[in-house]
């Protein structure tokens, strides 16, 4: 493989990520764990202020609303018109061109970061070591950064810090249902799962607006900061509004979409770090980017079962009914039965010539941004970091959506070290 996708140190990334010493000193100093007593206030900050940023903050807003104790205190961007706007926009008192400023910043008791996707690891371990809790948006991290992925959830585990990722698919009582189904032997042992995510349109990517097309960096934008560990390139206004059509800083489907699939199907079945992934895909439809718009994946774990993720956006069909974020509903297979959703019921369905009887079961609540938000704040005000998106889960799932990848790149399978905890390419 080409050194230009070997993952890059991590060195070279902290001139610029890591906090100054006087100020690292400071934040070293902070407690690890701090409970709020019921008169105190949680200072929620948001780093990255474009449309997801602002997705957030205006949920966070909702939930300010409603309970007086939660303040959103500081807001950050790299290009200062976006930052200023979203400030004026949702009366936020502090902002910072620089995540390492708002860090530093008292007040700031946890942060969510919707920023892009090579940045998002950086910014969340630079967040658990200054002591603050993290909502992470998926990716957890970039295709080529398995060793920051790793370290992260090293990283958080040993904080003991609050870590919530964005895929609030998770706050569906479905997947949690069938996966305490899964556990109870309903389906006796899982042998295989299948989903997918489906849609058309490459709005996501070169559908992305820019600002300001005769952009430059300078004061109000700081390009270095964007560009972070990946290739060192002269400014383009489309590499840096519209990202995600660039392999430096995204994926396509298979990063952008597919954990909102993958995170559920690998919790129903248990799943950890996989053994082996191989994928296909390629650029079928849309030809003026450099991410894949159609991608699947076939990933074995050691606990003999396969998972299967397919996804096209040129075609929006779904063989199976959707629900939440877009993607299809999974099927979940076992040496017994399947388990899967319709019409908002959980359904097994025997295999034949088993005694067993079909059931549907009913669900609860459907996935919602506001109750993964709201769990994310709960947690955080009790010291609880029993999310129910973690960082251990985000940890495998990045793996597994790694390892594919890097198999589309590469024309081969990727297979997994689990002695060495390590990828072999």
């Amino acid at each position: 493989m080409n050194e230009k996708y070997h993952e890059v140190n991590r060195r070279a990334f902290l001139g610029h990520t890591v906090l100054a010493g006087a100020v690292a000193a400071g934040l070293a100093a902070m407690p690890k764990r701090h409970v709020l007593a019921a008169n105190d206030k949680l200072g929620v900050a948001v780093i990255g202020c474009g449309g997801r940023g602002n997705s957030h903050l205006e949920t966070l807003k909702h939930i300010a609303e409603a309970d007086k104790s939660i303040e959103i205190v500081a807001v950050c961007d790299v290009y200062r018109p976006r930052l200023n706007k979203a400030a004026e926009r949702y009366g936020v008192p502090k902002a910072y061109m620089d995540h390492r400023e708002l860090l530093a910043d008292p007040a700031v008791d946890l942060v969510t970061i919707a920023t892009p996707d090579h940045i998002h690891g950086y910014q969340a371990l630079d967040a658990i070591a200054a002591g603050k809790d993290v909502y992470c948006e998926k990716p957890v991290t970039h295709w080529r950064q398995f060793e920051l992925t790793k370290k992260l959830a090293k990283e958080v585990a040993a904080s003991g810090r609050v870590f919530q990722c964005g895929t609030q698919g998770m706050s569906d009582s479905a997947w949690k249902q069938i996966g305490q189904l899964v556990r109870e032997g309903k389906i006796g042992q899982p042998i295989h799962a299948e989903c997918g995510y489906f849609r058309v349109g490459d709005w996501g990517e070169a559908g992305m607006p820019i600002d300001d097309p005769n952009a430059q960096p300078g004061p109000d934008l700081n390009w270095e900061a964007f560009l972070g560990d990946s290739p060192k390139r002269d400014f383009d206004v489309s590499r840096f509004f519209r990202w995600r059509m660039y392999e430096d800083y995204a994926g396509g489907p298979c990063t952008d979409l597919f954990p909102h699939i993958l995170t559920p199907v690998m919790h129903m079945m248990n799943a950890k770090l996989p053994s082996v992934a191989v994928a296909t895909g390629g650029m079928y439809r849309y030809t003026e980017r450099e991410v894949p718009d159609t991608f699947n994946m076939l990933v074995d774990f050691p606990e003999k079962f396969t998972i299967a993720v397919l996804g096209t956006q040129g075609n929006d069909y779904q063989a199976t009914e959707e629900r939440g974020s877009g993607g299809r509903i999974p099927v979940i297979r076992g040496w017994d039965g399947t388990l899967t959703v319709k019409n908002n019921e959980i359904v097994f369905i025997p295999n034949r010539g088993s005694d067993a009887k079909a059931e549907n079961i009913p669900i609860g609540r459907q996935e919602n941004l506001l109750h993964h938000f709201q769990e994310l704040i709960d947690c955080s005000k009790a010291g609880d970091p029993n999310t129910s998106s973690p960082m251990e889960l985000a940890y495998h799932v990045q793996t597994a959506l790694i390892m594919s990848f890097l198999s589309l790149r590469g024309g081969k399978a990727v297979r997994f070290d689990h002695a060495n905890e390590a990828l072999i390419v």
